[in-house]
């Protein structure tokens, strides 16, 4: 072993005496390709240096394992979590080629520290350069977690209205196909002006009242379409059980019916004609708001999206928070809908906020989502907006859930912390939300009860705005803006670098 940890820089600079008492407080290791040494969400338990091989690490994402980086002769790990107190691994550390290691417990290693002192700034400088490399990675997974359960979301969303549009578009051709030839039989009976404008005003009659009545009740729907059925059998009306349920949707009881036969005709083979029109022509009408409605909402989605991401805008523009808020919740409808009660507490009188839109964005996605996820996709949240110390604006979003436990509360905004299971989380949700929050000169809260969590997101007014009530000079105003704009350039190039 003396050999092997000579060969290793880390103990380039120790002592014969030195190096003797990591040999006997260590031990060796041969690996075979595949065989693990660490598994994310174990406990921390050693200190490894690779002398020969090669060691690879990966991240759990959902059900996938994800490259993080490979490690070759001469490197260690280990010691980063150790340094840092974290109690598990967070990640997967396997053998990739047959590999020769040396290893210590976690005591040894601080024991370590003291006996070997020379190694300890070579560690602290490869622990942050690890870091770094896992928090890029884990957050660049992290953006790919969210954009997936927002792709997935929206493609729910956008299903419904799609498959409605297309259903009511063949519904639609096939009675395009069939009025023509009803209106053709109609005017082959040469009816008179009169029960022609009859009909005309009885379909316009209609039309306005399928538009404007409410829903019946399910069991009154029922009920009348019972009633007009018998009325089209006692009249030798054929199929009358087809044409009965778009009758009544639009008002036409059997009284109604009553007048068109007293109107137009009491043949039943032409007052079977005439209620086919009719019921064509509402089924047709019907259709084309079932089209009009679907593709609005379709629009509608399209928008949230755009408000969502602010598209073709600039990075930092004039935000009305309300604004993203509400195209947060209608992305996330998909959960909302699964038992979620959504309650809303607006201050409209808010003024808008120069910021960083789509990265606010992803802090209301990121607390309502954690919100749905604690309470199971059942519960309530409650948002609400208010001015705070006529300086700032409050973001308060609460939730009925269980709450976060007191002891676990002061490290929730800690980078790779997580309450979830392995590969449920990343644990950099709420640690990007806090940086978001801080790049806008704001503050995040937390206030957390079983029962009642709540989240406070504080965000300063535009200065220019607000520098008098807020006893700010003018020149202090555009030197903070000014500070603001430039840390806002750095956070954006890191982010591209990131992505």
């Amino acid at each position: 072993m003396l050999d092997a940890l000579r060969s290793c820089s880390l103990f380039a600079q120790l002592t014969d005496e030195q190096l003797q008492w990591l040999s006997e407080h260590g031990r060796e290791l041969w690996l075979v390709p595949g065989e693990e040494i660490a598994i994310e969400g174990e406990p921390i338990e050693n200190f490894y240096v690779l002398i020969n091989g090669e060691v690879e690490f990966t991240k759990k994402v959902g059900n996938a394992q994800r490259h993080v980086m490979t490690i070759g002769p001469g490197t260690y790990t280990g010691h980063e979590l150790i340094l840092l107190d974290k109690p598990h691994h967070l990640v997967n550390v396997h053998v990739l080629k047959a590999s020769y290691m040396l290893k210590w417990d976690k005591d040894t290693f601080w024991e370590m520290l003291t006996t070997c002192p020379s190694i300890t700034r070579d560690l602290l400088i490869i622990t942050a350069q690890r870091l770094q490399t896992l928090e890029t990675t884990s957050r660049h997974h992290e953006k790919l977690i969210a954009l997936g359960t927002l792709a997935a979301g929206l493609a729910h969303e956008l299903n419904n209205p799609a498959t409605a549009v297309c259903r009511s578009a063949r519904n639609l051709q096939e009675i395009f196909q069939q009025l023509p030839r009803l209106a053709l039989k109609l005017n082959q009976k040469q009816m008179t002006k009169e029960q022609l404008l009859f009909l005309n005003n009885l379909l316009r009659d209609a039309i306005t009242s399928a538009k404007t009545s409410s829903r019946l009740d399910p069991l009154i729907q029922s009920d009348q379409e019972e009633e007009v059925i018998a009325w089209l059998d006692s009249h030798d009306v054929p199929d009358g059980w087809k044409i009965a349920p778009t009758l009544v949707k639009a008002g036409l009881d059997t009284q109604s019916l009553d007048t068109v036969v007293e109107h137009v005709t009491t043949e039943s083979e032409l007052l079977g004609e005439v209620l086919t029109w009719i019921e064509a022509t509402l089924t047709g009408v019907e259709l084309l708001d079932e089209i009009d409605n679907s593709s609005g909402r379709i629009s509608e989605l399209v928008k949230a999206i755009k408000e969502y991401s602010y598209m073709d805008q600039a990075p930092m523009q004039e935000v009305d928070i309300h604004q993203g808020l509400e195209s947060t919740l209608t992305i996330l409808g998909h959960k909302l809908k699964q038992g979620i009660n959504v309650t809303r507490d607006y201050d409209r009188s808010l003024p808008s906020i120069c910021a960083y839109g789509s990265e606010l964005n992803q802090v209301w996605t990121n607390l309502i989502d954690n919100a749905i996820d604690a309470m199971g996709g059942q519960g309530k949240i409650w948002i609400r907006t208010a001015h705070e110390n006529n300086c700032s604006i409050l973001v308060e979003i609460a939730d009925n859930g269980p709450g976060i436990p007191p002891e676990i509360q002061e490290r929730i905004f800690e980078p790779f912390f997580t309450t979830k299971g392995v590969g449920k989380g990343t644990g950099l949700g709420l640690s990007i939300s806090y940086r978001i929050v801080e790049k806008h000169k704001g503050d995040i809260r937390l206030f957390s009860q079983p029962g009642n969590t709540r989240f406070h997101v504080i965000l300063p007014i535009p200065l220019s705005k607000t520098a008098a009530k807020c006893q700010i000079t003018p020149e202090e105003s555009a030197d903070m803006q000014s500070v603001g704009i430039s840390l806002g350039s750095v956070w954006d190039e890191k982010m591209v670098e990131i992505s």
